[in-house]
């Protein structure tokens, strides 16, 4: 009897917790598309080229002079605004430091209150805030950088959450399956606001792409709290066959007693701290690619806007920062990951010592940006997953400490690029490019010195005997 419930409750797509793989990647759609949405509108909100008499003032499309020819694609009355360089890094880096705040209370939270109330509550309040973005630029820089962390701080929640939904809905052996089908909406979404958002921005106005997918969010919102439940015994629409299979299979998974997480062992473990530099390091580079790209194609290449929407189509979109958050679950048996890890910290780096001195050439440019994200996919059967060989009982707990070292790069990164460029556009942009490459390589050599794939002796199962 008791291996009749799996048997009957299959996995399929017509089953409540496929439907909930659905709603959750709509989810992260809506979540991505509105953190990267700025990085597209601020290629219209701020004109580097023309010389403004006051900050945030609002101008027609042809005051500004603009030789590269954006500026004359900007619909009628859409604000402009004196943000600096250094300005616009603390703009994107700031909804990083929203997300580490969030990291760890968040997950205590869901299990306080149900993950079903802080994920939708966290994609509701990104949402209005994402809404309300436009406002606040007319207001100041400043208003915009309180919106951005906090609405880093509900992304936070809602991200960290959807561990909390899939310990109770995904059977161990569709656990892959599922949470692949939720977290491929964050790389989906980031193909569609690449796509379209400068399309939107020439047709309608740059604070149409806030309004769109801000609503989107909200709709999503409505969807996500009609039809989810923390706990399939709860739901009142789903089968008696489905609700059997997912308690059945549940209930025959191993489990192991409680114990301390060894904190002072894990601190002193090199093959971790191999595993956090290659984190670091690879989240730094593609900070840089997915925040800056439409910056770096219209100030360098000086392409329009609605040609930068175009260019994402071979992109591999999967290399977000936070985009390898649900490698965690996947099932794979112990290996030796670290020659691919590397190939994936080496060849971006190579291309993107390239990338400057490719600047003359359009396509070459197009050719090294699209290798530098492809390339690194290659980290993603690395040291991504390596904390599944060297700790498999602390795997949640490393990946999101792992992930705090991908959050503070990208703050870094961010910062460092702003800063860079606004000492001088050619310069700056070859420095950026030469400094991720050197944190990439020393991230490489760090990870090839330290990096294991065997389990460690503090994180295996001990059996007591008694004499």
């Amino acid at each position: 009897m008791d291996e009749k419930p799996p048997a009957r409750g299959g996995p399929g797509f017509c089953s409540l917790r496929c439907g909930l793989a659905l709603v959750m990647h709509l989810s992260n759609l809506a979540l991505i598309t509105q953190r990267v949405g700025l990085s597209i509108a601020i290629v219209a909100m701020v004109n580097g080229t023309r010389r403004p008499a006051a900050p945030n003032a609002t101008v027609g499309a042809d005051a500004h002079g603009d030789p590269g020819g954006s500026a004359q694609e900007l619909r009628p009355g859409t604000s402009v605004y004196e943000w600096s360089p250094e300005t616009q890094g603390l703009i994107f880096s700031s909804i990083n430091y929203g997300i580490i705040l969030t990291l760890i209370p968040s997950g205590y939270l869901a299990g306080i209150v149900g993950a079903k109330r802080v994920l939708g509550a966290g994609l509701l309040i990104s949402s209005l805030l994402t809404l309300f973005t436009p406002l606040a630029a007319d207001l100041g820089v400043t208003l915009v950088v309180v919106i951005r962390t906090a609405q880093g701080m509900a992304q936070g929640m809602a991200w960290t959450g959807q561990f909390t939904i899939w310990a109770k809905w995904a059977p161990p052996l569709e656990r892959s399956r599922l949470t692949s089908i939720a977290g491929s909406g964050a790389a989906f979404g980031t193909f569609i606001i690449l796509c379209v958002g400068g399309l939107i921005s020439q047709a309608l106005g740059w604070p149409f792409i806030f309004y769109i997918f801000g609503s989107v969010g909200c709709g999503c919102c409505v969807l996500w709290f009609t039809v989810i439940y923390d706990d399939p015994v709860r739901h009142p629409c789903i089968s008696v066959r489905e609700k059997e299979h997912i308690v059945a299979s549940l209930a025959q998974q191993p489990t192991s007693p409680r114990r301390s997480v060894p904190i002072k062992a894990m601190v002193r473990c090199l093959p971790l701290w191999a595993i956090f530099t290659g984190f670091f390091s690879h989240f730094w580079l593609c900070t840089i690619v997915v925040t800056y790209l439409p910056t770096y194609i219209s100030s360098v290449l000086h392409v329009n806007l609605r040609d930068v929407s175009s260019l994402p189509t071979g992109h591999r979109i999967g290399s977000r920062p936070d985009g390898n958050w649900f490698l965690a679950a996947r099932h794979h048996r112990p290996c030796r990951p670290r020659p691919r890890g590397a190939l994936g910290l080496l060849l971006p780096s190579l291309c993107a010592v390239a990338l400057p001195f490719a600047a003359p050439s359009y396509a070459m440019t197009l050719t090294l940006l699209i290798l530098i994200p492809g390339t690194s996919n290659l980290c993603d059967s690395g040291f991504i997953i390596n904390t599944l060989d060297v700790a498999p009982r602390y795997a949640s707990f490393l990946m999101g400490v792992s992930r705090g070292f991908g959050l503070v790069a990208g703050i870094m990164s961010a910062t460092a690029t702003g800063f860079l460029i606004s000492q001088d556009s050619v310069s700056g942009w070859r420095n950026v490019f030469f400094l991720s490459a050197a944190v990439n390589v020393f991230g490489l050599a760090f990870y090839l010195t330290f990096g294991q794939a065997e389990i460690q002796d503090w994180a295996k199962e001990r059996t007591l005997t008694r004499l």
